[in-house]
C-alpha cells in the first residue's frame, strides 16, 4: 500500500484517487479551497482517504500527484516535495494560462517547467493525455487482453519503474516515451493525446465533460505508434 497525495482534485486528480483507492493505497487530497470542501468526495472513498492542505498533502505522500491548471504551478509547495516522485498531470492550454513565451516557442515542457520549480524532486510525466472520465472506464487488471497503456515520460530511471508499478496497480500498463525533454509528444494537440483512447467515429473530446462510454482501448502498440507520429507544433 502507498500513500499518494494529491495537489488538486478536480476531473483528473478524483479519478486516479477512486482508482487509488480501490487498489488498496490511501489518499490525501488537497485544492486551492481548503480541505472542507473535499468532505463529499473524502466521504465517497471512504476510511482510506482524507482531505488537507496541499502542504500536507505533499508532506504525507509517498508519491505525490500534482493535477493543477497550470498557470498555478508556481503554487505547488517546494520544501514538503524535496527527494520525492512527483506526478505531473499538467497541460498547457494558453486560453486558460495566459501565453507563456518558453512553452509557444517549444524550447522547453511543462513537465521540465515544474522540474525547475521543484529542483529536488523527481517529476515523471503521466495521465495528462487521457480525459478524466476515460480513466476509470479504461482501467483494467493486470494480465486483462484489453488493457491500455499510459505513456509517461521522466529523466529519473528509478522513479520511472516506481510510476510504473503504481500505474500497473491502478489497472494501467506502461509505454515509456523518454526523458522529460520528450513529454512533448503526447501533449495536446498530438497523435498520443486523447483521440487514442477514443471509440473511432466519436468527436473530439470536450474535457470538461466526456462520457465514459466513448472510451477505446489503447494498447501499448498504439500508444507507440502515436508517440512516433507526433509532430511539434512549429511543424504542423
Amino acid at each position: 500500500m502507498t500513500t499518494i497525495g494529491l495537489i488538486g482534485s478536480g476531473h483528473i486528480g478524483s479519478a486516479i484517487a477512486r482508482l487509488a483507492v480501490a487498489a488498496g493505497h490511501e489518499v490525501v487530497l488537497s485544492n486551492s479551497r481548503g480541505p472542507e470542501t473535499l468532505s463529499d468526495l473524502v466521504a465517497e472513498l471512504g476510511p482510506n482517504a482524507r482531505a488537507a492542505t496541499a502542504q500536507e498533502a505533499a508532506a504525507a505522500g509517498e508519491i505525490v500527484v500534482v493535477s493543477v491548471p497550470f498557470n498555478a504551478y508556481r503554487q505547488v509547495p517546494v520544501e514538503p516535495l524535496r527527494g520525492k516522485v512527483v506526478i505531473d498531470t499538467n497541460n498547457y492550454y494558453f486560453e486558460r494560462d495566459g501565453h507563456i513565451p518558453e512553452l509557444d516557442e517549444e524550447s522547453t515542457t511543462v513537465s521540465e517547467l515544474l522540474q525547475q520549480h521543484l529542483p529536488e524532486s523527481t517529476i515523471v510525466k503521466a495521465f495528462n493525455n487521457i480525459n478524466f472520465a476515460h480513466i476509470p472506464a479504461l482501467a483494467r487488471p493486470a494480465g486483462s487482453p484489453d488493457r491500455t497503456a499510459l505513456p509517461i515520460a521522466g529523466d529519473d530511471t528509478a522513479a520511472k519503474a516506481q510510476v510504473t508499478a503504481l500505474l500497473d496497480t491502478l489497472g494501467f500498463d506502461v509505454v515509456d516515451a523518454g526523458p522529460l525533454a520528450e513529454g512533448w509528444r503526447f501533449q495536446r494537440d498530438t497523435a498520443a493525446y486523447g483521440m487514442v483512447y477514443v471509440t473511432p467515429g466519436t468527436t473530439e473530446p470536450d474535457w470538461t465533460s466526456q462520457s465514459a462510454s466513448t472510451a477505446q482501448p489503447a494498447p501499448a502498440a498504439v500508444v507507440e505508434e502515436a508517440l512516433a507520429a507526433a509532430k511539434r507544433y512549429r511543424d504542423m
